[in-house]
């Protein structure tokens, strides 16, 4: 948000309605520098506002989302292997870890997907890491359009009714805050089960070698 302002995400809206919202949406799910939230949450707040219609920010956040998802996935999983073992290189993270972190992708792929959409980097490379994992395309449009649905819906409402009585900077800080709190969530439910695993291997051990004579 530091290279763009609420004053001219107010006046792009005012001035191109749905397409700002659309557009802006979509583009960040391509990985733009944009703020997706806000760009939202500025919608939401001039329906309530009486400026633009709710349902019309509403179908233009969840088109731009779904529509910028579905190219993320298809780009990683055309060329984002590739992309992303150069990634690889340049951090000095080999070919296994790579593979290690693609097929956990895989066994949550669904949830993250679904969930990353409150997230802002999450948004962004959600997408493109189904695709490299490889996941069904018709499971990966079901969870990308719900989660894309889900997401408008609560930002734009929360902003149509919350804007009344909270200002809208100080609801953007709190959303950003709050997708941050998602983050930490996510990772907590993606690693408990190795977590989990890892401590029933101590406790057995601890318990076979006190068993021992």
């Amino acid at each position: 948000m530091d290279w763009i302002s609420l004053d001219t995400l107010q006046t792009l809206a005012h001035q191109y309605g749905y397409w700002v919202v659309c557009f802006g949406i979509l583009f960040e799910n391509l990985g733009l520098p944009l703020p997706g939230e806000a760009i939202v949450l500025v919608g939401g707040f001039l329906a309530g506002e009486g400026d633009l219609n709710y349902f019309g920010v509403l179908g233009s956040a969840i088109a731009g989302s779904t529509i910028g998802g579905t190219c993320g996935y298809w780009v990683g999983h055309f060329g984002g292997w590739s992309l992303l073992s150069r990634a690889g290189r340049l951090v000095n993270m080999s070919e296994e870890r790579l593979l290690e972190i693609k097929e956990g992708f895989s066994t949550n792929a669904a949830r993250t997907v679904l969930i990353g959409r409150f997230v802002a980097l999450l948004r962004i490379f959600a997408s493109p890491l189904a695709g490299i994992a490889e996941m069904p395309f018709p499971r990966f449009a079901f969870f990308n359009t719900l989660g894309a649905c889900l997401w408008a819906l609560v930002m734009v409402t929360l902003a149509y009714f919350a804007g009344e009585i909270i200002p809208l900077s100080r609801l953007v800080s709190s959303v950003s805050q709050f997708g941050l709190f998602v983050l930490l969530a996510i990772a907590a439910w993606l690693l408990w089960p190795r977590l989990h695993n890892l401590i029933r291997r101590t406790a057995l051990q601890e318990a076979s070698e006190s068993d021992a004579p």
